[in-house]
């Protein structure tokens, strides 16, 4: 059976609550709310540059329809006024400003037929560009909220690792002049059992972890020597005796 010095078995459960603070501040900093809370608006800032893209797409191909319906409206228009300036003119005869007369009258509908799609084209842009305007100011939004969680995220693991490094310290002292082969058989145990290796007995009942110790297991534990270490036949535990 290992044996080290009574002291230094004692002094093990000083340093077992040290590492399971550690393991708690750990474990404080992986789950930390701001961390999820980055992924999501992430995740929606991913979302809204699809969005911006497909709507600025959208605008750029109606600005380019609006710039289209533009030119065939002014198309006919200079067309109907220069006709219009020459029959006014009398430069055409009787029997041609029949015709010119006829052919002003079809691009009057022409041109009102391409008024309304050219308004229509104008509104579908305003909407396209009030969606656009959407967008942006959604991700500007957004911006505000990272910057806002980055910064609450940053304090809140500076100070888990302040409170780090400060028990990190106190458990540098807790382990000095500890008996090597005792240390090296609690990071043995500990890794074993997810971090846990040490509990303290008193009389039968372990602490924190409640064990159901055998009869056998007790009775073992009340013969052995003062130096000798005891250990748990589950998980093979580390007990420090505290009665005595």
């Amino acid at each position: 059976m290992t044996t080290a010095p009574r002291l230094d078995q004692r002094r093990l459960l000083d340093v077992q609550a040290l590492d399971t603070q550690l393991a708690k501040l750990a474990h404080a900093r992986r789950s930390h709310p701001s961390i999820a809370a980055l992924a999501e608006l992430d995740a929606r800032a991913g979302d809204l540059s699809r969005s911006r893209l497909l709507a600025e797409t959208e605008v750029k191909d109606l600005r380019r329809e609006v710039a289209k319906a533009e030119g065939d409206v002014e198309q006919v228009r200079t067309r109907r006024t220069r006709d219009q300036a020459r029959l006014d003119a009398g430069q055409f005869g009787a029997k041609d400003s029949v015709a010119v007369i006829a052919e002003l009258e079809a691009l009057a509908r022409r041109q009102s037929v391409l008024e309304d799609v050219e308004i229509e084209v104008m509104e579908r842009l305003e909407s396209a560009e009030s969606a656009l305007a959407a967008v942006d100011a959604q991700a500007e939004a957004l911006r505000a909220d990272v910057e806002r969680t980055t910064a609450e995220r940053d304090a809140a693991l500076a100070e888990l690792d302040r409170q780090h490094d400060e028990i990190a310290g106190r458990r540098a002292v807790a382990v000095e002049g500890i008996d090597a082969g005792l240390l090296a058989l609690y990071e043995k145990v500990r890794k074993q059992n997810s971090g846990l290796a040490v509990l303290g007995l008193r009389g039968s009942t372990t602490e924190p972890l409640r064990l159901d110790l055998s009869l056998s297991e007790v009775s073992a534990i009340r013969s052995a020597g003062a130096d000798e270490v005891v250990r748990s036949e589950e998980d093979g535990y580390i007990l420090v005796r505290l009665d005595d």
